[in-house]
């Protein structure tokens, strides 16, 4: 076991020390704010008693071929972020968390991996930042990559400490810091329906919308009554969810899908590809309003079902505005990067996830949004203005500071990226398809048939011709 401290503590200022892997893989879920299943973690240590500073988190590529160009990336993305923003690491410890298919083979899941994780250790190592740890977490145990002392990290590993036995639990508690179970579990939420009956009937209702509303929304004469519309079916469909009790997730989210019909869904997906509206859509934000509008907003993104995929990108986005409005920083990340999945071009979600990992406060937009600021400004522009926007959005958590990521794109490794489909950026929800990539959604029940799936093709049409400069869409 490698003997070291890593000293983290909450907001008030209090210090917590970390000692050794067991109670650095028991601290990984509390500063990420959820359980990051599949994923590769990184988080850079500072000073002398090894202070938590950035971190990000990626899906693990598929392809053992992809390992060596992404550690590269993963690196030079944390160490230079990091540079801007806390200063250069003085190390870092990597996470790989995967679980066995069968539950069973945590170790043959480990020794997979251990490639990787010697690609990760010896890019951070090409930039003389040295890997203090490197454990992989598999089916309820843990490993260490660098300790080579079978007496205290045995083959066949450790158990994981039981939940809410540890100090760090039991500090987390105490700062009122949540984990919100695993980010598989956080992704099926906001997750377009899967049984075939389900997709079947909301696609046709989507077709049936679409050849109405769609060249209403692109006539500059009708448009604001489409909006109008669409607003008012919004706050229907919102004040109907609001007189529904409160239950279990899995269990609300089933009732919230109950509640709404097929084509009341249809109608207001597609009125939100509507720029304007969609940004009228945001001011529903705080308070129980706020909480009414999200249970909407999650419900819609489980509609954009087959062919209409992309269309998600707006209701995830408002989802995860108003998680990050209302304090939820790790359910806004994991809803702005499901957005950027669906259309990595989407304005508003890189803006807004730019801003939430830098560690923005989200009242700059909510006082747009209100009016009380005067300027008459739309919440693209008003969160735009707190940083560059160019920039691509990278890595931070609740309860540690945020992170700064760039792009980086070696050029002897772009074409392998391009050609694996990977984007390029890290983040801490999930990865996004590069453009030009199939998306989830692209395909599904009717998606290459006549008739009324032509209308789905128009609305992709429109929503290409949106970014040519019209109001719709971005």
């Amino acid at each position: 076991m490698n003997k070291h401290h890593e000293s983290t503590g909450p907001s008030d200022g209090q210090q917590i020390t970390l000692r050794g892997p067991a109670e650095l893989a028991d601290a990984l879920p509390y500063l990420m704010g959820f359980h990051p299943s599949d994923s590769v973690v990184m988080v850079a240590l500072h000073g002398s008693r090894g202070r938590f500073g950035g971190r990000l988190r990626l899906g693990i590529p598929r392809a053992p071929g992809e390992w060596g160009p992404v550690a590269e990336q993963l690196a030079d993305s944390l160490i230079s972020g990091s540079e801007r923003r806390d200063g250069r690491p003085d190390a870092i410890v990597i996470f790989l968390c995967q679980d066995s298919p069968d539950g069973e083979s945590g170790r043959l899941t480990m020794e997979r991996l251990r490639p990787f994780a010697q690609s990760l250790r010896t890019a951070c190592g090409a930039l003389d930042v040295p890997v203090l740890e490197a454990l992989c977490l598999s089916d309820g145990r843990y490993w260490s990559y660098c300790c080579p002392d079978g007496r205290c990290c045995p083959p066949q590993g450790k158990p994981l400490a039981m939940p809410g036995t540890t100090v760090m639990a039991a500090a987390a508690a105490y700062a009122g810091i949540r984990v919100r179970g695993t980010l598989r579990d956080m992704e099926a939420r906001l997750t377009p329906w899967q049984a075939p009956d389900e997709v079947s009937a909301q696609l046709r209702a989507l077709d049936r919308a679409a050849p109405s509303l769609v060249p209403r929304i692109l006539d500059e004469r009708a448009k604001a009554e489409v909006a109008e519309e669409t607003l008012t079916l919004a706050r229907t469909l919102m004040d109907r969810l609001g007189r529904t009790g409160p239950a279990p997730e899995a269990v609300s989210d089933l009732g919230d899908d109950r509640l709404i019909e097929e084509d009341e869904a249809a109608a207001v997906v597609l009125g939100l590809q509507d720029r304007e509206t969609r940004d009228k859509a945001a001011v529903w934000m705080e308070g129980p309003e706020g909480h009414r509008a999200l249970r909407l907003w999650r419900t819609l993104a489980r509609r954009c079902v087959g062919p209409y995929g992309e269309h998600a990108a707006a209701p995830l986005t408002l989802a995860g505005w108003v998680s990050w409005s209302t304090g939820d920083e790790p359910g806004a990340r994991v809803a702005l990067a499901m957005a950027l999945r669906a259309d990595p071009e989407y304005t508003f979600a890189q803006l807004l996830h730019r801003a939430c990992n830098d560690g923005l406060d989200p009242e700059t937009l909510r006082r747009c949004l209100r009016g009380d600021d005067g300027g008459g400004e739309g919440p693209e522009a008003a969160v735009a203005g707190a940083g560059d926007a160019g920039a691509v959005t990278g890595a931070g958590v609740a309860g540690g500071p945020a992170l700064h990521v760039r792009r980086v794109r070696p050029a002897a490794n772009r074409a392998r990226r391009r050609a694996s489909g990977r984007r390029a950026t890290t983040d801490t929800g999930a990865t996004a398809p590069a453009p030009g990539t199939a998306r989830q959604g692209t395909a599904g029940p009717g998606a290459a048939g006549p008739g009324p799936m032509a209308a789905g093709r128009r609305v992709r049409d429109v929503r290409r011709y949106g970014r040519r400069g019209a109001g719709t869409r971005r």
